[in-house]
């Protein structure tokens, strides 16, 4: 078995697909033309996000809660993980877009650093970066403290 695509329902597929090509640098690719519902397709490597449009208002929030910001600086809850070769440069991209991690990077304690951002309708996006120095200093993953 292999992970072929990840779906995420959103309100306006406009606004997502500028996120996440605008913002990430992620490619859109053709979406088959039997689809009666908006959406598109984006290619992550090897595997595929399919942005499926809401065609009930509201749906989109109904189905994704917020998470709280403590929750989202540490990706305590449902996220998706991107691979980046430099994080740096990843988050230039994001910031020249207008998008910025409301938390700090931080070292996972496994060789990864990671910052944790949100897509416009609340899924969250983990970018990470493999090949760091383990220090044996890395912090702890604790609990969210919510507010």
């Amino acid at each position: 078995m292999r992970i072929d695509h990840g779906g995420l329902l959103v309100s306006d597929v406009e606004r997502s697909l500028r996120f996440y090509v605008d913002a990430l640098g992620l490619e859109e690719v053709p979406r088959p033309s039997t689809f009666d519902t908006p959406g598109a397709w984006l290619q992550v490597g090897e595997q595929q996000i399919h942005l499926i449009g809401e065609t009930e208002p509201g749906r989109a929030r109904a189905m994704t809660p917020a998470y709280d910001h403590a929750e989202i600086v540490i990706g305590y809850g449902t996220h998706l993980a991107l691979a980046v070769e430099d994080l740096d440069a990843a988050l230039a991209r994001a910031a020249a877009a207008g998008v910025h991690p409301p938390g700090e990077v931080f070292a996972r304690g496994d060789g990864v650093k990671r910052v944790f951002l949100t897509d416009p309708d609340g899924h969250v996006i983990e970018l990470m970066q493999t090949g760091v120095p383990v220090t044996g200093d890395e912090p702890r993953l604790k609990p969210p403290q919510r507010g």
